[in-house]
This record gives structure tokens, C-alpha cells and sequence, in this order.
């Protein structure tokens, strides 16, 4: 039977393969059927306003496309011309010596900035008076007519304890006698921190620039414990790390200058270090200490807490002797050990006093 029902069926009724010309008449059936669907169902754009220049028109959006291609492509162009280390290293400079092009003009050698200090002094007296309700106590005991020589523990990881012994030693022996405190080389290198510190009366830690303040006549904080002192667990707070090898002693023998021991009780509240982050410091240069609120609050983490202070200025120590001794490492270690000593009974009467931290 060669009927029509049968001309797509071969032998034992399987399909048979259509010949070419079927396919391409299915071919374009499809294709029609698409172009009419297409047709059907895409979005109609309007004609333009002038058919004659419809040739040369650009689709906005094509424009838009190759307007960004070309702005991305001038921008990869000026990134590979730019010189970021370059940069980076003027970056740091500026922010290094910001707030410098507004220094006064009454500025002395080591940078103290008396107009800067005035406009300040009423911050200065918040936090003394206020923030940290400072008592002090033995400013009676320090010498007049003599040059002096601060030695005080060191206590937080910022030198507020050299502004506020500076703030207590001007309140009780007026403007002239206000100390300079020594600043760790680290604190200097901040950003922000060197102008800053220097206009309100820090001045880098070496022994020539402690020599230079004593023979001037000014009057001078030192933190023999150093760097290890400011940045000890809370776990070990107020108890005094090693005085390096007696460079204070030694200065003093040489400026013939009066040795004041200072305790300093409440720092250490201030920002309570729990540890140091090693991969931090090789990362940045610089210690970076962990506190309960520094870095996960990030920059509020920098604002000190209020804790209660206590600044006892003890008995006078004269060395009884000159430049001759300045050299001699027995006696100076002996006076070293004789200074810590003293410095380490203060704290510990004024933290067996004080009746809470905050």
C-alpha cells in the first residue's frame, strides 16, 4: 500500500529519512515562522524625524558604550603613567608634618609653640581637672633655684602622662617652670603626632636634646623605662620595668642636676594593653598594642578612658657629686637602682591608697 497516510513510514513501520527538499521546505517554514513572531513581539522603536539621515545615526546607547570604553580606557592609561610609590611616600610626608603651616611665630628651638600651648590650655584643663580628676601631690618638694631632673614610671601607650606632669609642675610653679617631657623616637614617627606633641612641649628622647633642655635652663621629664614600660601588659600595670642602664644618672652628673622621682598612678587605665599584634608592628613599623577597645571600635577606640589619676612628686635626690662619677658604672648603677627604688615605693603607696581606678 503506497497511500498517502504511509509516505513517512518505511518497513516494519519506522520513520524514514526525508528527502532534501522536504528539509528545506521545513527549513523555511521555520524560519518564517520565527521572522513572524519576532516580528509580532519585539518593541517598536519610532521612525526618526528625518529619514535621510537615518543611515548615519548612532543608538544612544551605543554612544553611551563607547563614551565609557574611551573614559576607561584614558584612566588605565593615566594608572599606568602614575608613580604610586611615589605618592604614597609624599602622602606620608604631608600627613607627617600636618598643622606645621600654621605654627606661630613664637615657637622656641625645640618646637614648643606658646601660643598653640595657650589656645589648648583650656582642653589641657578639662582633661586635668575633669576627664581625669588629678590629684597631685609634693609639688612643695620640688627645688626653685635648681636644675631638675623628672623621673617618673611610664604609663600608657600615649605620653599623657609627661603633658599632665608638665600641666601639674605649671600649676604650682607657673608658666617659666613648665617641663618638657622626652617622647619615645615611635610616638614621633605617627602621623599627626610629631608636630603636635612637639608645639605642646615634647621633645625627642636622646641624650643630647635632655642636655641641651637642662643647660638652657628648662626642666625635664624622663621615662627610663622606655619603650617596654609604656607598652606592658595591664596583667604587670605599675610595676617598673628595667631604668636601661642608668643614661639619666649619668646625665645628671654631668648638668649637676637635681633628680625628682615622680609616681604616676591612673595612666595605666587609660588604654589597658592586653597584648601586642607582632604581624602588625613588622607590617606597619611601628607597636601596635591591643586594648579592650582598640582597634574593634577602630578610631573611638582611641579616646582614653576616664580613669582617676594620682600624681606624687616624692623627696629630691641630689647626687652629691659631679661629671667625675658620670662615667663610673658602679656608682651609677648603684643611683639607678636607688632612683627605681624609690619611684617603685611611690606607686605602690599611692595604688594601695587610691580607693578605685575610675
Amino acid at each position: 500500500m503506497n497511500g498517502a497516510g504511509d509516505a513517512g513510514t518505511g518497513r516494519g513501520g519506522k520513520p524514514s529519512r526525508l528527502t532534501e527538499g522536504e528539509l528545506r521546505e521545513l527549513r523555511d517554514a521555520v524560519s518564517t515562522l520565527r521572522l513572524q513572531i519576532d516580528q509580532r513581539w519585539r518593541p517598536q522603536r519610532a521612525a526618526p524625524a528625518e529619514p535621510a539621515d537615518a543611515a548615519h545615526a548612532v543608538p544612544a546607547a551605543l554612544e553611551a558604550d563607547s563614551a565609557a570604553a574611551a573614559w576607561l580606557g584614558s584612566l588605565r592609561e593615566y594608572a599606568a603613567e602614575v608613580d604610586w610609590l611615589g605618592l604614597f611616600q609624599e602622602l606620608r610626608e604631608r600627613m607627617a608634618g600636618f598643622g606645621v603651616e600654621s605654627v606661630s611665630a613664637d615657637v622656641d628651638d625645640f618646637g614648643l609653640d606658646s601660643q598653640y600651648l595657650d589656645r589648648n590650655r583650656r582642653l589641657l584643663d578639662f582633661l586635668f581637672d575633669r576627664w581625669w580628676r588629678i590629684e597631685v601631690a609634693g609639688t612643695e618638694l620640688i627645688p626653685s633655684d635648681e636644675r631638675v631632673l623628672f623621673i617618673s614610671n611610664r604609663a600608657g601607650i600615649l605620653p599623657y602622662d609627661g603633658l599632665m606632669i608638665a600641666q601639674a609642675v605649671e600649676r604650682a610653679r607657673g608658666e617659666q617652670c613648665r617641663p618638657r617631657f622626652l617622647v619615645a623616637d615611635w610616638l614621633f614617627g605617627l602621623p599627626f603626632w610629631q608636630p603636635l606633641l612637639a608645639r605642646l612641649g615634647g621633645v625627642r628622647a636622646c641624650n643630647e636634646n635632655a642636655e641641651r633642655l637642662l643647660r638652657s635652663g628648662r626642666w625635664v621629664v624622663a621615662f627610663p623605662e622606655g619603650q617596654k614600660g609604656a607598652l606592658k601588659p595591664f596583667r604587670d600595670r605599675y610595676q617598673l620595668q628595667r631604668f636601661g642602664r642608668g643614661g639619666f644618672v649619668s646625665l645628671a652628673l654631668r648638668e649637676r642636676a637635681t633628680i625628682v622621682p615622680v609616681a604616676v598612678v591612673g595612666a595605666e587605665e587609660v588604654h589597658p594593653i592586653l597584648y601586642q599584634s607582632d604581624f602588625a608592628e613588622r607590617l606597619l613599623g611601628v607597636p601596635v598594642p591591643i586594648t579592650p577597645t582598640f582597634p574593634w571600635l577602630g578610631p573611638l577606640g582611641l579616646v582614653p578612658l576616664p580613669s582617676r589619676w594620682r600624681i606624687r612628686f616624692g623627696e629630691p635626690i641630689r647626687l652629691g657629686t659631679g661629671p667625675e662619677h658620670a662615667d663610673d658604672p658602679q656608682f651609677v648603677n648603684r643611683l639607678r637602682e636607688r632612683v627605681r627604688g624609690t619611684v617603685q615605693e611611690l606607686l605602690d603607696q599611692e595604688v594601695r591608697g587610691r580607693s578605685s581606678a575610675f
